[in-house]
């Protein structure tokens, strides 16, 4: 079933990334601060109708949950076995700060679990995307589509890269990590961008304290564990889906090489959050 919809998903994807980028660049958009403090652009809304709109006309039997539109409550929830799941626009602060670290994020979700993912950086044009049972996969300009692999640690080393929020004191990361290692942070806007970069390789790890919702690692689990790595919360426990009257994620962690010592990694104090 997820096979079947990804080509389309990605050009959805791809087209609500593209009116973002316009708006984007010409700098005209309006902003307004939700009633969980967090700021919401008109470029959020625009991409949050487009791609309702045609994730519709794909098949009119699977709901949307977006995180413009998220105000369904548990019991209606319950019911869907099958459901997309949308962040229009993933990193709207970097959006307004023009860092041009944000994407738009669409997963389908079955029976409680990401199926398909689909990431797309407009700035960067690059997509990420994968299917359950199908591995995961990086579109470029220039490369095509090539598959991707998350860093898998074949040599002792006590040396980790992990991803880290632009906007994040540091040290709410650093002092949550086991100071026996060495960490290369490497800053990032985007949630998803960052737990794109542990399915390519390119950094061990994804380590976030504070608010996100489901929108915003559905689509990455998906992309991240069929590369080979895994999403917890800092538990060290699975995350889950449409299975809480909120929406909003515990604290979380995006890794790439799950041999690691995750359990001794990750401080006593940082496990209890």
């Amino acid at each position: 079933m997820a096979l079947h919809y990804v080509t389309q998903v990605i050009e959805i994807a791809r087209e609500a990334g593209r009116m973002i980028l316009d708006i984007y660049q010409d700098g005209n958009f309006e902003k307004h601060t939700k009633q969980d403090d967090t700021p919401v652009t008109s470029a959020d809304i625009a991409a949050h109708k487009y791609i309702t709109a045609q994730l519709t006309a794909l098949d009119p039997s699977i709901p949307v949950l977006s995180e413009e539109d998220a105000g369904i409550s548990l019991q209606e929830r319950s019911q869907w076995q099958r459901y997309w799941l949308v962040d229009p626009l993933d990193g709207t602060q970097e959006f307004i700060a023009g860092s041009g670290d944000f994407a738009t994020i669409i997963a389908l979700v079955e029976n409680n679990q990401p199926v398909m993912g689909v990431v797309y950086g407009p700035v960067s044009d690059v997509v990420y995307y994968a299917c359950q049972g199908q591995g995961a996969f990086k579109i470029t300009q220039s490369a095509g589509t090539l598959p991707i692999s998350t860093h898998q640690h074949r040599q002792d080393t006590r040396n980790i890269a992990v991803a880290i929020s632009r906007r994040q004191n540091i040290h709410a990361i650093t002092d949550r990590l086991d100071p026996a290692w060495n960490y290369n942070l490497v800053p990032l806007g985007s949630a998803a961008l960052k737990a794109c970069l542990v399915a390519e390789g390119a950094v061990d790890c994804y380590l976030r304290l504070g608010p996100t919702g489901e929108w915003d690692t559905a689509a990455t689990q998906c992309i991240v564990e069929e590369a080979g790595g895994r999403v917890f919360n800092t538990h060290l426990n699975p995350l889950t889906y449409n299975q809480r009257e909120t929406l909003e994620n515990p604290n979380f962690i995006t890794l790439g090489d799950e041999t690691l010592p995750w359990a001794s990694i990750l401080t006593p104090d940082n496990r209890m959050l």
